[in-house]
């Protein structure tokens, strides 16, 4: 046929490749009007991190801080000892400071991946930045801040932001354009670390004018949400029901689909936001968020319950429920929204051997899938430290207590001994072999800081701060000696906490404690045994309790 480049083209006729290339590339630069499109949120106005000047403090390097941060020891496991030195090191390597071109606010930590930060990663740095003493811990819960700042005037945050200029990597229509929506979740757990009630005034509008924006622009009629690979995360997860979607598709595309993890999400943001607003007397912004709570609960529960598989599984336009069991639906031991009838059925599958309980704990997708990969295979059965945190977090919150340590322990001993293979920790693990997966990035401080930090001292040793309570709960399951010196509580208060060794975990433990001011020390072990030991003194105190 007749190719025909300089003038409009009749019915029926095409370009070559080379001409269809040239008038693509033309038509992508000829000016055109362009509209703003935002809606203004009047929340936005208080979000103080758009107005702020940057902050010009240096960055403190791992040789100048060490002996400022906790230290943890564990009897005849100097390896993982070693691996949470390490894994510090790291983290501050990658600490980077605010410039002009890019127009962040604060000192904040990379995450590791393409010069770019993310929303989600850095929701998970932010959990184990907190255990870096009251000098560092905001250097790393900072990071948030200079996402807050690229807030838009209607309350959308690009979930990735390029450091060299600030610019968001996604236009916000885009499906992959943002998500998780995590942010409160990351910063209530920090609130229960430091108890700071002004850090939840300045973020409670910001937070709040986002999932007002996510729920206008990611929600079905039903109320579920929607996302995509890319939005959610595990970008290639095999999550819509159309098998014949290309890669490309998996990442960009929502499919039609009500997405489990994404919607048990929007609970849990709902749940946060309302704890918030009672903190801080902003009872009458909250009443449509109870209302979606419960609508969300029902349509949940009602819709995206899977009984064949007694699991809870994302759902097409028709109503059909998908067969794949993605870590992503463990979001909800994190919230309210479950069925009790349904929760023991659910958390089943983490001790199920055909499904998540593999050699190396939790894979992303579950064995039973076609497309399960040993090596991992990206979001295909990898183990990724922030969702194997997610879980454990969750299991806690269903006081699954036996299951979450068994579950952390297990995770920590593999990225241990991949550890003592490498020197370094991964992006991701192999879910069959002592091996990071394939593909992985090493040296990922990053959120794997989660595993040699984060799980050592919540779900090894059993130690978890609430600060609201001024109460720290020890879950002591371990029998070997172990414990943490300079352990931060609060904004204010260091703890020196020691268990000796036992030979059974129905032995009491002796404890050597101190703190800098009173605190409240739940000690559980054994079966259902507690003792709440008052601990206020400077000197350490030995403790056999009864």
């Amino acid at each position: 046929k007749k190719k025909m480049s300089n003038q409009k083209l009749g019915y029926g006729e095409r370009l070559t490749e080379d001409e269809l290339k040239k008038r693509w590339t033309a038509d992508k630069v000829i000016p055109a009007p362009t509209f703003d499109t935002h809606v203004p949120n009047k929340l936005v106005e208080e979000n103080i991190f758009r107005l702020v000047a940057p902050e010009n403090q240096e960055l403190p390097t791992f040789e100048s801080s060490k002996s400022l941060l906790p230290v943890p020891f564990w009897e005849g496991h100097d390896d993982a000892v070693s691996c949470y030195w390490r894994t510090w090191e790291i983290a501050f390597s990658n600490l980077r400071k605010p410039t002009k071109e890019n127009g962040f606010v604060s000192n904040y930590i990379d995450t590791a991946f393409n010069n770019c930060l993310f929303m989600w990663d850095s929701s998970f740095i932010v959990m184990f930045g907190r255990y870096a003493g009251h000098q560092f811990s905001s250097t790393f819960h900072n990071t948030l801040n200079n996402i807050y700042a690229c807030q838009h005037s209607d309350g959308f945050m690009c979930r990735e932001i390029r450091e060299s200029d600030g610019k968001d990597m996604w236009s916000r229509y885009d499906t992959c354009s943002t998500g998780p929506n995590i942010l409160a979740w990351a910063e209530w757990e920090s609130f229960c670390n430091t108890g700071d009630e002004n850090r939840l005034k300045n973020i409670f509008p910001i937070l709040l004018a986002f999932h007002q924006w996510f729920r206008e622009n990611r929600s079905w009629q039903d109320g579920s949400y929607f996302s995509c690979g890319g939005g959610c995360g595990m970008d290639n997860q095999p999550r819509q029901l159309n098998k014949e979607m290309s890669k490309k598709a998996v990442f960009y595309c929502h499919g039609h689909m009500s997405w489990i993890d994404t919607t048990f999400q929007q609970v849990l943001n709902c749940e946060i936001l309302i704890r918030m607003a009672n903190i801080l007397k902003r009872h009458n912004e909250i009443k449509d968020l109870i209302d979606e709570k419960e609508k969300l609960k029902t349509t949940i529960n009602e819709k995206m319950w899977n009984e064949n598989i007694e699991f809870y599984c994302d759902k097409s336009s028709d109503g059909k429920l998908s067969n794949i069991k993605t870590i992503g639906a463990y979001w909800g031991l994190l919230t309210n929204s479950i069925d009790e009838q349904k929760l023991s059925k659910f958390i089943s599958h983490l001790s199920d051997e055909k499904a998540f309980n593999r050699p190396h704990r939790v894979p992303s997708l579950s064995a039973d899938h076609e497309n399960y990969s040993a090596d991992g295979g990206y979001w295909l059965g990898a183990v990724w430290a922030p969702t194997t945190y997610m879980v454990l977090k969750g299991l806690t919150k269903c006081e699954e207590h036996r299951i979450a340590h068994e579950i952390g322990l297990n995770h920590l001993e593999n990225v241990v001994k991949v550890f003592n293979q490498t020197n370094t920790v991964w992006e991701n693990y192999s879910p069959e072999n002592v091996a990071p997966g394939k593909p992985a990035k090493a040296d990922f401080v990053g959120w794997t800081g989660l595993v040699p930090i984060c799980v050592l001292f919540e779900y090894v040793f059993g130690i978890r701060p609430f600060a609201m309570k001024n109460e720290i709960v020890w879950d002591i399951r371990l029998l070997d000696k172990h414990g943490v010196d300079r352990y931060p509580f609060g904004t204010d208060c260091e703890l020196t906490l020691r268990c000796d060794k036992r030979n059974s975990s129905e032995e009491t433990p002796v404890l050597h404690l101190s703190s800098t001011r009173v605190v409240n020390i739940n000690i559980r072990w054994g079966e259902n045994k507690q003792q709440v030991l008052s601990v206020s003194n400077t000197e350490l105190q030995t403790f056999k309790l009864t």
